[in-house]
Parts: C-alpha cells; structure tokens; sequence
C-alpha cells in the first residue's frame, strides 16, 4: 500500500504544502554544504590571516616559555602570565572562529533558509522509538546514507592521501632543512593539502545538493486527489461563490436601477438593449452611463423609466454602442459625442414642451454612430449567462419576499 501510494503522489508540492512543511520543520539541508563551508571558512581564515595569527602564537610562545625564579616562587606571577597566554591565543583563533561562524549561519541560506520552528522543539515519541530508530537505521534510506558516507570518506581520504604522496619527496626533505626554513616549507605544504582537501569537499557539495533538494521536493510529492482538495479549500465552495456572486450582482442592480430614476434619457433597442444617460453641466465633463442592461434587465429599465417619466429614444446603433463601449458609471467615448449632443438637445426640447407646449419636438432618427462601435448581431453568451443569473436570482428574492 505505501509503495502504490508512493507510485500516485506525482504532483509537485503546492506553495501550501510547502508552507506547511517549513513550518512543521522541513526544509532542504545538506551536510556536505555545511561542512565544506565550515571547512573552506577555517582555511582561507588561517590562510589569509596568517600574519596576524603567526604573531599572537609567537607572544603566546615567548610568554609560556619565558620566566625567572621570581615567577616559579610568585602564583599571581604565574596566574597573570596564564592569563596573558590565554588572552593571546583567544586573539590567534577568534578570527578564524568569527569565520567559521558566519559560515556555519550562512550555509543553511543557500538552500532552505534560516529555520526557527516551535514544532521541531516538541517531544515526539517516535523520535525516542528504539524500534522506529532501528528501522531507520536499516531501512532503504538508511542503507544509501551509509554508502555515501562512505563513499564521502573514501574521496575526501583518496583526495588527501593524494595530495600528501604527490609530494612525499618534499616532506622527507625536511629533515635535512635548517628550522626556520624547515618550518617554513612544512606549513606550505599543509596548506596545498588542506586546500585540496576543501577542493574535494566542494565536489561533494556540489554532488548533494541537488540530490537533497530533489530528495526533499520528491518527500513532498502530492497525489492529484490532494492537490484538488487543497484547491477547493483555497478557493471555497463552487456553490457558496456562485450564491455569493449572485447576491453580489442584485445588489449592484438595485443600486444601478436606483439611477434610473436620476438619469436624462435612456437610449432603447428597442428591446434587446437599454442604456440610461446622465449628464449634469458644469458637474460633468462629458455625459455617463448610468444604467444598462439587455433582454430582462433592459425591460426593467425602461419600466422604472416609464414610472419616473424619464425619455426614451429608439436608437439600435447608438444603443449597442452605449452598452458594448461604455462600463457603468464611466463617461461616453469622444466618437459619440455628437450622437449624444443630438439626443439630449431633443431631451431638452421635450422637457421644454412638456411644460410650456407648443409643437412636439421630433426624435432624432439619423445619429451619426462609428461602425466599429455598433456592436450588431445576437446578444453574447456571457450575456446571456448574466441574464439567466440576473432572473433567478429576482426569483429567489421573490420566493424569500
């Protein structure tokens, strides 16, 4: 069963999955990294600052090895010399040691980053298991593990003994050497051996690190089930969103058919479309859509309109153009301005004889409307769509009323 459930996580791990398991405590880590910068740090410390380290040891030696017989028979003598030592050698290592820490923080920031999880701290009982250790100890993970320890071993022990029998000549040549010389030449020949040795530890890091980071991505492998769950815990209810949405929809088209009301003119299709227009001079710039709606929605606005004796126009092109161009509460497009300025000038004149008579103004008929903007043919699907949403949800308001 673990092998088949193994077999059908092939997904890569979502963000979420990820986030989790950090905090849980799991990120990518690599030990041939850490060592090789812990290493690569202590060498080129002890390299680059040679000169200064080589000074505090000579203090640190004259000090140890300088003394009369006022300082066998005085302790305090003895104590204050014990601590200048002391003093010299913390100054001979500390640089190397500030290195070497810095390293040893900065390691982890190259694949997973510093970790500071509650969830590591907490006591497990599997963790003390001696049964679930050996089986650790054996199992098929634990079996590679020891192979590239040892396979570690041996190239880093090969790497070395290499570099030392390359130049075994040298060394047997010490002896015949004077001191200083001598001295000399043996720490150059410790340094080549030492830099060879962190040469063959970045090999090896090299080698690791995309296999722990492939070890780690494969352990966190989801099965197509888990990543749709998770997808709907992300996203929520198809059902809840769609009654969400829709109530959202209603509320915006009680607002929008609150406007109507307010609104100068509505422009008709005269059935299929309907698009209300406001324009207030000296508050506006350019006269906007207020109002707009096809099949259901449309007839509703001309029925508001009706019951606040607002004018209607029978205008197809300038109607598809309103609403296929123009988005609520926005202001009409340049290339209609004329159109517009016919329509209301006829608003005004209706309005005008409405209230003193005289001749009835006649509708405008030839609007000059650009042929890119008139939108002709069957209304969209989303529309549509919209549409058969818009009705049931009046439905459901109707039922809940």
């Amino acid at each position: 069963m673990a092998a088949d459930s193994d077999l059908d996580k092939t997904e890569a791990a979502t963000p979420k999955r990820l986030e989790k398991a950090r905090a849980e405590g799991q990120v990518a880590r690599s030990r041939e990294l850490a060592t090789f910068a812990l290493l690569g740090a202590g060498f080129f410390g002890v390299w680059g600052l040679s000169g200064p380290i080589g000074m505090h040891l000579q203090h640190l030696m004259r000090a140890a090895l300088t003394f009369d017989h006022a300082t066998l028979k005085d302790t305090n003598r003895m104590l204050i010399g014990a601590a200048g030592a002391g003093r010299e050698g913390l100054m001979a290592v500390l640089p190397v040691l500030a290195l070497t820490g810095l390293a040893a923080l900065a390691a982890p920031m190259a694949l997973g980053g510093w970790l500071l999880s509650p969830n590591v701290f907490q006591f497990k009982p599997e963790r003390v298991n001696p049964i679930a250790g050996m089986g650790r100890i054996f199992s098929i993970n634990g079996v590679i593990q020891l192979g590239m320890s040892l396979a570690k071993t041996l190239v880093v022990g090969v790497i070395g003994g290499a570099a030392v029998w390359h130049r075994k000549d040298q060394i047997l040549a010490l002896a015949a050497e004077p001191l200083r010389i001598a001295l000399g030449h043996g720490m150059s020949i410790v340094a080549v051996c030492c830099a060879t040795t962190v040469a063959g530890m970045f090999v090896l890091a090299a080698l690791d690190v995309p296999y722990q980071l492939w070890q780690y991505h494969k352990k966190l492998r989801m099965t197509k089930e888990e990543v749709k769950r998770e997808h709907r815990e992300n996203e929520g209810d198809p059902h809840v969103k769609g009654k969400i949405r829709q109530q959202q929809r209603a509320i915006a088209r009680r607002r929008m058919m609150a406007a109507v009301p307010k609104a100068d003119v509505v422009v008709t299709n005269p059935t299929h479309y309907a698009v209300a227009l406001q324009y207030a001079d000296g508050d506006m710039r350019a006269p906007k859509v207020v109002a707009k709606g096809v099949n259901l929605v449309a007839a509703r606005i001309r029925e508001v309109a009706n019951e606040h004796n607002v004018a209607m126009l029978e205008a197809p092109p300038l109607a598809r153009a309103l609403y296929h161009n123009v988005e609520l509460n926005r202001e009409i497009p340049g290339s209609l301005y004329n159109a517009v300025a016919e329509v209301l000038a006829w608003v005004y004149q209706l309005r005008k004889f409405r209230e003193e008579g005289g001749d009835v103004p006649a509708a405008p008929t030839e609007l000059e409307v650009p042929a890119e903007l008139d939108t002709k043919g069957p209304i969209s699907e989303d529309d549509e769509r919209e549409e058969a949403n818009d009705a049931l949800g009046d439905a459901d308001e109707g039922a809940s009323a």
